[in-house]
């Protein structure tokens, strides 16, 4: 992975804040916006690595975040990303014995996150660590994957 910026797609107000989006009222998710190598890394290993690091089966958020804005999703740039998603998707409900319901759906404008959003967990690495526990994040993803899934 080259880069990544923390933000909002998916919804329909215009450069939307932090503030904008919690209040679920935006339809954006919050999202990253992830930036590889495809020399280093193909699609499909990103995708994989994705779904095996969140909870794609809860339809109400992640963990302790709940609500549209922290649903799961997928925004793809073209119709080979989303047969790859698809797949992925697919592979990743016969692993766990249940459907998967992230979102997989054509990518719209990013809107980059307030600065203070970016690279929180280097930031913040004490309230990360805790709202990873408090949370049941790292429980969570290694009750589903396996103990080796739940670190970044």
């Amino acid at each position: 992975v080259v880069s990544t910026i923390s933000g909002y797609t998916g919804g329909h107000v215009d450069n939307p804040t932090y503030q904008q989006v919690s209040h679920e009222d935006t339809g954006h998710y919050e999202s990253v916006k992830v930036t590889y190598d495809p020399d280093k890394l193909s699609y499909d290993q990103l995708v994989r690595y994705y779904f095996h690091h969140v909870d794609p089966t809860d339809a109400g958020g992640q963990f302790c975040d709940r609500g549209e804005s922290y649903r799961t999703a997928i925004f793809v740039s073209d119709d080979a990303e989303r047969a790859v998603a698809e797949a992925e998707a697919d592979d990743a409900a016969g692993e766990l014995g249940k459907p998967v319901v992230t979102n997989i759906a054509d990518a719209t404008t990013f809107w980059p996150a307030e600065t203070y959003h970016q690279d929180y967990y280097k930031k913040n690495p004490l309230k990360y660590r805790y709202y990873r526990s408090a949370c049941g994040r790292d429980a969570r993803v290694k009750s589903l994957w396996g103990a080796d899934t739940a670190g970044h």
